[in-house]
């Protein structure tokens, strides 16, 4: 896997999104509560950005006149075709069993091992002091 910083955290704060592009891939990075989720930013279905679909819940129910929203901001929606993704998942609720979206690890470091690296390099001394998001693509 190759690790790629794409945001500084402080960029990032709960309840954003941010589009990247790493070795030709469009993705996702979406901050829902403080979690990071990064998922492919096309849309199996028809190729629309998800980056701009609506983040909703999935209404639930047992019965008639019984109905429950749950898991509030996980469901990604498609602003073209309203196809919905669990961002934990990456599956359709569409199709759940053959469309889902491509998911990439994701996780804030501090600055200061994301600095250090396996690269040998000329160094001046810096300081770092904020935290990156850091994404790992096979």
């Amino acid at each position: 896997m190759t690790r790629h910083v794409v945001a500084r955290a402080a960029d990032l704060p709960p309840g954003t999104r941010k589009k990247v592009s790493v070795e030709n891939r469009d993705i996702v990075v979406l901050n829902i509560k403080g979690e990071l989720f990064a998922l492919s930013d096309k849309c199996p279905h028809k190729g629309a950005s998800l980056c701009g679909g609506l983040l909703t819940g999935l209404v639930r129910s047992d019965g008639p006149g019984d109905y429950q929203y749950e898991r509030k901001g996980e469901i990604l929606r498609c602003p073209w075709h309203q196809w919905e993704f669990d961002v934990r998942t990456g599956r359709s609720y569409c199709d759940p069993r053959r469309m889902r979206l491509m998911q990439f690890p994701v996780a804030v470091e501090a600055g200061a091992s994301v600095v250090e690296g396996p690269y040998k390099a000329e160094t001046f001394n810096v300081s770092v002091e904020d935290d990156y998001i850091v994404l790992d693509v096979p």
